[in-house]
């Protein structure tokens, strides 16, 4: 079955690990997990900002006005 659209953007997500360029994080409802790379190298991802079992959502960077 394919996902819908943004439906991945109306779930919330708990971090389960960061490391520098990725972060797993595992959705409250639906339990899948997901891991997402860091766009930027230069800034890495840090346990301070992502702890293990902080609550997160994800938005829908194409929903952002245009520059």
């Amino acid at each position: 079955m394919k996902a819908i659209r943004g439906e991945i953007f109306d779930e919330k997500y708990r971090v389960v690990t960061v490391e520098s360029q990725y972060l797993t994080i595992r959705g409250v409802r639906s339990g899948k997990v997901l891991t997402i790379l860091n766009p930027d190298p230069e800034t890495p991802l840090t346990p301070a900002e992502y702890p293990p079992g902080k609550l997160i959502a994800l938005s829908d960077p194409s929903a952002s006005p245009l520059n």
